[in-house]
């Protein structure tokens, strides 16, 4: 597993590590200890047993095969769906504490938007300034498609979901959540966690409409909509 720091970056420099130092013979060498893997054996025994209920009650194994997270900027909220062999369930809604910007997408580094469209985790952050974090592979290749050709190339970056109540571009869902969403990813697998970021909750009710001022938003919200089919209606909270 990856470790990066970012929007949610590591506390202060890092220093780099010390060379291990040589075995004397005859003696096992001293083992290295991955911070990922720190973090998940001191949360486990507390954020496990917190989501089986909630997996059970979706009729999913712990951990679930699959996961997505649904991020609704308008409505701040997240939603955790898996999946086994048959369809997404939803497992839990996590109110998102802090995100700036406004509906539409994110353009430049500076806009302080948090981006919209299909993306993948991919890296853990044990060492974040905002308690821990994972990072968005913002900007993926369709980000990167549509702002060359509209000549745009200072996309920014540094996008993750992270603890704390504040934020410039990322998405805040406080300390406790992000425990028990890091434990999770960690235990379902990065690799196999999709995340759909969208200026709005479309489903059964008004379809998300393309921005007069960036064409390019009609083929990315229709996207987002088909990408959000598999899924239930929202919550009945809201």
């Amino acid at each position: 597993m990856l470790a990066l720091g970012a929007c949610a970056r590591s506390r202060g420099s890092v220093p780099p590590l010390p060379p291990l130092p040589m075995p004397t013979p005859g003696t096992p060498p001293t083992p290295v200890v991955n911070p990922i893997d720190e973090v998940v054996r001191r949360l486990a025994p507390r954020v496990r047993p917190r989501w089986e209920p909630f997996v059970a009650a979706a009729g999913l194994p712990y951990p679930p095969p699959e996961l997505a997270l649904l991020g609704f900027k308008r409505e701040r909220r997240l939603e955790l769906w898996g999946r086994a062999d048959g369809p997404w369930a939803r497992i839990d809604v996590v109110p998102i504490l802090a995100a700036s910007g406004g509906d539409g997408p994110k353009l430049r580094q500076g806009d302080r938007q948090v981006p919209e469209g299909l993306y993948r985790l991919i890296a853990f952050n044990p060492n974040s300034r905002f308690h821990l974090s994972m990072m968005v592979d913002y900007p993926n290749l369709d980000d990167l498609a549509v702002a060359a050709a509209d000549g745009r190339f200072d996309l920014g970056g540094d996008i993750f979901i992270h603890g704390g109540a504040q934020s410039i571009g990322c998405l805040a869902i406080g300390d406790r959540a992000i425990e028990d969403l890091f434990v999770l990813v960690a235990d379902v697998g990065i690799e196999r966690v999709q995340v759909i970021l969208a200026p709005r909750d479309p489903r059964g009710a008004i379809p998300l409409s393309a921005l007069p001022d960036l064409p390019f938003t009609a083929d990315l919200y229709a996207r987002i909509q088909a990408a959000l089919a598999p899924f239930g209606p929202p919550p009945l909270f809201q």
